[in-house]
């Protein structure tokens, strides 16, 4: 069966930013920003990024090209005794296929409020509390959000991922940079007569403060910076494995994962500057106090306080814009799982994507029912209440996620050797200047990192 590839270099770069560019970065990376002084976890964020995360990243495009398998066999193909590692990374992304799926759905279902013009109801004291715990109209939602990323995947790499790619990351970067740049105009007099701008918001964001840092605290932002280089680069989920699966040979792998982490850190950046400069405006600094509920709860009420007409433009446009970061993501999410049912069963990508969907679909419906029907209060390890939704993000990401980077480390860094990933990395790209650097980062740095991380989800860093 003759394998898919990318149209060229630019198809991978926006197709694999569009993977690592999702909810992550338009939901997460800002609130964490916020809570952690801003430009110090900017400026922790970007060091890991171009280094612990560049790793990581070349890392799988490197293991998917050079076996031209998608995750559930590609393990196999560079270790026989490894090819376990091929089923952990392909049952990460299917535990968060679905509960993502969910959360498409509720992106869906803020964009419809702002454009049928109901700003004011999604305003209001436990509308969202109220629709997620509704039994059906969260299933809707989820199964429109599905249903389209379903469709884009069957139609295959080129006429599905690429095409949708090229034309949703270029949009996306444009809807980020014009609501980025309106936020920092924006100026607000509350009810004490105390004026805040955007520009003060802005500030706050970029410039690192000092205050009352501790090393304790330091090493919180530097946790808080590495747990979200998960959510933001797509690594240990098999998503890079499958799409460097589908990049030609002739290509500067280096130069490629490179461009994909520009484009990730550059829409983050660019979120926060979307999203904090509007929110410290209308709500000062208490309005950072959100957190994951900075996107449903805070940021409608930011919207209302801009004006009917603006703030309802300015929504349907921040909520298409988060539409389109989700879809990507969650795209590249589906499409590790089929390219490895394709790969490893011989399934025609029709086969594949039928019987995915249809998993994801329905386990989408169960995690739904989690907030009604199924509702249940669970303590983590961490000590935070979780209910289904919450446990499935909290497995893939906290446990199964570093445990299959850090293993991949080992693999590669001390079983296999580093020449392994150093070699596919010049194939088309000539001398690799960073060898050295990857070296050390790949057999000490980041299974160092990694095995920090793991420790965190069980509560030692809180």
């Amino acid at each position: 069966m003759a394998r898919n590839t990318f149209s060229g270099h630019l198809g991978f770069v926006l197709a694999a930013a569009g993977s690592a560019v999702g909810l992550g970065n338009i939901w997460r990376f800002p609130y964490l920003a916020a809570k952690n002084g801003g430009g110090l976890f900017l400026l922790v964020y970007m060091v890991l990024v171009f280094t612990f995360g560049f790793a990581l990243l070349l890392t799988e495009v490197a293991i998917g090209r050079k076996t031209q398998h998608g995750p559930l066999s590609a393990y196999k193909k560079l270790h026989p005794n490894w090819g376990w590692l091929g089923l952990l990374a392909t049952i990460i992304p299917a535990i968060i296929l679905p509960y993502y799926s969910l959360i498409g759905g509720w992106v869906v279902k803020y964009f419809t409020v702002f454009a049928t013009g109901q700003v004011a109801e999604a305003t209001q004291d436990g509308f969202f509390g109220g629709f997620i715990t509704a039994q059906y109209s969260p299933i809707v939602f989820h199964t429109i959000f599905f249903g389209t990323t379903a469709l884009i995947i069957y139609a295959g790499v080129n006429k599905g991922i690429e095409r949708i790619s090229k034309i949703l990351m270029p949009l996306l970067l444009l809807l980020v940079i014009g609501i980025a740049i309106y936020s920092c105009t924006l100026s607000y007099t509350d009810e004490n007569g105390v004026t805040r701008t955007g520009m003060q918001g802005l500030a706050i964001y970029l410039i690192p403060d000092f205050t009352g840092m501790t090393p304790g605290r330091f090493l919180g932002v530097v946790m808080d910076a590495l747990g979200q280089l998960f959510y933001s680069l797509s690594v240990a989920m098999g998503i890079m494995v499958a799409y460097g699966s589908y990049l030609k040979k002739s290509d500067n792998l280096p130069k490629s994962v490179t461009r994909v982490q520009i484009f990730d850190t550059g829409v983050a950046v660019l979120a926060g500057m979307m999203i904090i400069p509007a929110v410290f405006a209308f709500m000062g600094r208490d309005g950072f106090g959100a957190g994951p509920g900075l996107m449903f709860v805070s940021l409608p009420k930011v919207f209302l306080a801009m004006g009917a007409t603006t703030g309802t433009v300015i929504g349907i446009l921040f909520f298409a814009t988060v539409f389109f970061a989700a879809l990507t993501s969650c795209m590249s999410i589906l499409e590790a799982i089929v390219a490895s049912l394709i790969d490893e069963f011989r399934w025609t990508r029709k086969k594949a994507t039928i019987v995915a969907s249809i998993y994801g679909w329905v386990l989408g419906i169960f995690v739904a029912l989690g907030y009604n029907l199924l509702y249940f209060e669970y303590e983590l390890p961490n000590g935070s209440k979780a209910q289904i939704l919450d446990i499935f993000d909290y497995v893939s990401n906290n446990i199964m996620m570093p445990i299959l980077a850090f293993l991949t480390c080992i693999l590669i860094g001390w079983i296999l050797k580093p020449d392994t990933v150093i070699d596919e990395a010049e194939t088309g790209a000539g001398r690799f200047v960073g060898k050295a650097l990857y070296v050390v980062l790949i057999r000490f740095v980041c299974p160092v990192l990694l095995a920090l991380v793991f420790l965190k989800a069980f509560g030692l860093f809180t």
